[in-house]
């Protein structure tokens, strides 16, 4: 699975008579990053299920806009972040949500999850991080979880490194006074 470099499978893509195999080996090796990426955005597993199915039809489909001027790792998460946020910013609109209600509702819906199996810690960390600004939550996931350069987060995220810093300080700080109230 990991014998291709993003290049060489970006190269085999292009390729009519390897695309569909490429693709595959696309799919082995990005989908359970992308599911997880996406997981702590959204948390309900079926919702990440749907998204991530999702992202990977739109790499599908808009691969042939893909100019190589990003890595394709990037380029993914890109797709996947913004399928995220669409989603959170459709089910604030559909349920008129505040902010706060939509963190109720993740904090609620992560509570309920069978999929969860973190322990009190783990659970008391992710409500922390659902308090959280969704673009704080983003970078924050995309730091401690899934140890992303800011380089790399500032290409997905399309915004200066000097901005990822400040929100992920600012994102630990609040985790910070969360664990200290509760």
């Amino acid at each position: 699975m990991d014998k291709y470099t993003d290049d060489e499978l970006i190269d085999l893509l292009f390729d009519k008579s390897k695309s569909e195999m490429a693709f595959n080996v696309l799919i082995q090796k990005y989908k359970k990053p992308i599911y997880w990426h996406i997981r702590r955005m959204v948390i309900c597993h079926e919702d990440a299920d749907d998204l991530t199915q999702e992202t990977f039809v739109k790499v599908w489909r808009y691969l042939e806009n893909f100019k190589r001027e990003s890595k394709l790792f990037t380029w993914i998460y890109r797709i996947a972040t913004n399928e995220s946020i669409s989603f959170l910013n459709k089910k604030k609109k559909f349920f008129i949500f505040s902010f706060h209600d939509v963190e109720e509702h993740l904090v609620n819906t992560l509570e309920d999850d069978n999929f969860f199996k973190g322990d009190a810690i783990e659970l008391k960390l992710q409500k922390a991080i659902l308090s959280l600004p969704q673009k704080q939550r983003l970078v924050f996931n995309m730091k401690y979880y899934e140890n992303l350069k800011y380089e790399e987060m500032s290409e997905i995220l399309k915004t200066s490194t000097g901005a990822l810093k400040a929100s992920y300080h600012i994102a630990v700080k609040k985790i910070e006074k969360y664990f200290d109230k509760n």
